[in-house]
This record gives structure tokens, C-alpha cells and sequence, in this order.
């Protein structure tokens, strides 16, 4: 007998961020946050000439927060989004310097109650400039798929011939 017999270890194994902030003593940044639920981005030109779209979040965040964190805020205050299979796409909304323009540059997705690759991408590693927008394409379970263009959902539609 090796005398371990009927002992329980626990071993809690934590993500460690490599680029971790101590949020105790970092400020954090405002990021405007604009939510759109018809599982499309808004349209770079909806962001021209001072104007942004509806359904702006205002979050106070650090470079360390990841996408699953975002997620979890955006829940608090969008009901419809807490259904188990419900689609995140993120993206960063920026100017473009060269010309007079937003650029959209999709960054990562999540999904209510699945555990994806992107929930632990912090807004740091996905290269975030202080003063970028995000843009979050929220995609209920039951539109799945309908989001793309030309997609009948019956995966039996043939077209009927003449």
C-alpha cells in the first residue's frame, strides 16, 4: 500500500494571459460597442462622418479581456442572446487613414453555451487600437445558415425543372 488510497487531489488548472493587466491598477479604455441581431455586420458606411448605428454598448474594458468575457457582457443586457447556440461574430470597425473611410476587419466569434478556439483571444492579441469600434453580428440558433445569402434550409430543395 502506497498509503494514497482514498485521498482526492484537486488540481485547478488557470489560463494565464500573456498579456495579463493588473486591473487593479490599469484604467481602463471605453470601447463602443454596436450590436447588430440580424447576424450581419452594420455596413462600414453606417460609421462615416461622426455617425455610428443604433444598439451601441458602451463597455469599459482592459486589452486582456477576451471574447468569452465580452460575450458574457453583452448577455447581461441582450436577452435573446442567452439561448444555448447563439452565434458571436465580432470585428473591429477603424478608419482608414489613406482615405475618408471605416474599414471592418472580423476578429473571432463565439456561441452561448459552446466552448469555441476564439473565447479565449483577448481584444490585446486580436491587435485592438484604443478608439476602434466593435462590431458584434449576434445570429440567433434558429437562423443559422439563413444568414447566408441564397440559402433555402431545406438541404431536400431541388430546383423543380419545367
Amino acid at each position: 500500500m502506497s498509503g494514497m488510497e482514498g485521498r482526492h487531489v484537486e488540481l485547478v488548472v488557470e489560463e494565464k494571459k500573456d498579456d495579463a493587466v493588473d486591473r487593479q491598477k490599469v484604467c481602463p479604455f471605453l470601447l463602443r460597442v454596436f450590436v447588430s441581431n440580424t447576424g450581419y455586420h452594420h455596413k462600414p458606411s453606417e460609421y462615416l462622418k461622426g455617425n455610428t448605428p443604433q444598439n451601441e454598448l458602451q463597455i469599459y474594458t482592459w486589452k486582456d479581456a477576451t471574447l468569452h468575457e465580452l460575450t458574457q457582457l453583452v448577455k447581461e443586457v441582450n436577452p435573446e442572446a442567452r439561448r444555448k447556440g447563439t452565434k458571436f461574430n465580432f470585428a473591429f470597425v477603424y478608419p482608414d487613414n489613406r482615405q475618408s473611410l471605416y474599414r471592418l476587419r472580423e476578429v473571432g466569434s463565439t456561441m452561448t453555451g459552446v466552448k469555441g478556439p476564439d473565447d479565449l483571444k483577448t481584444l490585446g492579441q486580436l491587435r485592438i487600437n484604443i478608439g476602434d469600434y466593435m462590431d458584434i453580428a449576434i445570429t440567433p440558433p434558429d437562423n443559422w445558415g439563413m444568414s447566408r445569402k441564397g440559402y433555402t434550409g431545406n438541404f431536400n430543395h431541388r430546383p423543380r425543372p419545367y
